[in-house]
C-alpha cells in the first residue's frame, strides 16, 4: 500500500514560520530620546519550558550569563486534518516537471492539514515586550500568507495562510530580589498547508500544436455521414523567449501611435510586439519609427520611458505555447 516518499513539507512549514520572525530588532532610548542601543532579538526552535528552566537552575547573580532576553522560541504543538478544504481524493493534476519540461508528472489532489505553532517571547523589560508585539501584529489581520513550493519536482507553490489565534501574557515575577524576572508573551498560530502524496512517474501529455477542421460528405442521403478534422495553428499572444529586439530611443506616451526605437531592422511590419505589459500590433514602419496599434489582446494601454525593452512576437514563440494552453479543447472528443 505504501511506497517511500518525502517531499519536506511540514519541514518546510516550520522553516518559513520561523523566518517570518527572524532578524527583529529592539532599540533602548536614553532619557533624551536618542538611540542607546540596538538589539536583534534571538529566534530558536524548542519550547518555552527549556528556556525557563534555564533561568531557574542558574540563580546565581554574579556569573557573567545565563540566558540573553530578550529572545524567542516557537514550536509546533499540534497537527490537525482540516475537513473545511477537502477536495475530492480521486481527482489528479498533471504537473509540469521541474527539470525536463517536456515531461509532466501527477499527483493526486494534496490533504489539507493544520499546524498549530506556539512563539514565545521572553523580555526583562516591559518596553522591549511591547515594540516586539507592535512589530508583529500589524501583520496579522488575522492571517499573513507566506508562499512555500511545496513539492518542488514539479514546481508546485502555494500560499499558506498563517493565521494569529490568540495573545496570553505571564509576569513570573516571584520569590526574593534574587529570583530573575521573566516576562512571557505567548502567541498561537495556525499554518493551512497541504501534505502531497506520492508524485506518479514521468506520463505523456502532448500539447495541441495543430488541429484541422473540415467535412467530408458521404453518400446522397438525407442523412449523410461526415468526418470531421480540427486544424488550429497556435498563436502567441505574449512573447515566450524573452529575447529583446530593440529598446524604445524615447518616452511613449498613451496617446501615441508612432514608436521611435534605437534599431528597428530585426523587426517585421504586420507583426505583434510587447512593450512591458502592453501588446502593440506594428502596420508599417519608415526608418526606426514604427507605426502602431495599442492595447492589442485586452492589454492595457500604459506609458513607457526611454530605454524600455522592445520584444517581437515571433514564430519561435509559437512553439513555446505554454502548458495547459489547449485552444478549448479538452483531452477526449466524442
Amino acid at each position: 500500500m505504501f511506497e517511500y516518499f518525502y517531499h519536506e513539507i511540514i519541514r518546510k512549514t516550520v522553516i518559513a514560520f520561523g523566518t517570518l520572525f527572524n532578524g527583529m530588532e529592539i532599540r533602548r532610548l536614553n532619557s533624551s530620546g536618542e538611540v542607546t542601543s540596538e538589539i536583534t532579538v534571538p529566534i530558536a526552535y524548542g519550547p518555552t519550558q527549556k528556556f525557563l528552566a534555564r533561568l531557574e537552575q542558574s540563580p546565581d547573580l554574579n556569573r557573567p550569563f545565563t540566558i540573553t532576553l530578550p529572545r524567542m522560541s516557537f514550536e509546533v504543538v499540534g497537527i490537525n486534518y482540516d475537513p473545511r478544504r477537502k477536495t475530492t481524493v480521486t481527482q489528479q493534476f498533471v504537473g509540469q516537471s521541474k527539470t525536463d519540461k517536456t515531461q509532466f508528472k501527477k499527483a493526486y489532489m494534496p490533504v489539507p492539514y493544520d499546524l498549530d505553532f506556539e512563539l514565545s517571547i521572553m523580555t526583562k523589560h516591559n518596553d522591549d515586550m511591547l515594540q516586539i508585539i507592535e512589530q508583529i501584529l500589524p501583520y496579522f489581520q488575522p492571517s499573513f500568507n507566506l508562499s512555500i513550493d511545496m513539492v518542488e519536482s514539479i514546481g508546485e507553490k502555494r500560499d499558506v495562510p498563517m493565521i494569529l489565534n490568540s495573545i496570553s501574557m505571564s509576569d513570573d515575577y516571584e520569590g526574593d530580589f534574587s529570583t530573575r524576572r521573566a516576562l512571557i508573551y505567548t502567541l498561537r498560530f495556525t499554518a493551512k498547508t497541504y501534505l502531497f502524496g506520492p508524485v506518479a512517474a514521468d506520463v505523456s501529455k502532448e500539447i495541441i500544436k495543430k488541429v484541422s477542421i473540415g467535412y467530408v460528405a458521404g453518400e446522397a442521403t438525407k442523412r449523410p455521414s461526415r468526418d470531421v478534422q480540427y486544424i488550429v495553428e497556435p498563436k502567441a499572444t505574449k512573447d515566450y523567449d524573452n529575447i529583446i529586439s530593440t529598446k524604445i530611443s524615447e518616452d511613449f506616451k498613451i496617446d501615441d501611435s508612432v514608436l521611435s526605437v534605437d534599431d528597428a531592422s530585426s523587426i517585421s511590419e504586420n507583426s505583434y510586439i510587447t512593450i512591458n505589459t502592453e501588446t502593440l500590433y506594428v502596420k508599417s514602419k519608415d526608418g526606426n519609427n514604427l507605426t502602431v496599434e495599442r492595447g492589442k489582446y485586452g492589454t492595457p494601454i500604459s506609458v513607457h520611458v526611454l530605454g524600455s525593452a522592445v520584444k517581437e512576437i515571433s514564430s519561435a514563440d509559437n512553439l513555446l505555447i505554454e502548458v495547459g494552453d489547449n485552444f478549448g479543447f479538452d483531452d477526449s472528443y466524442i
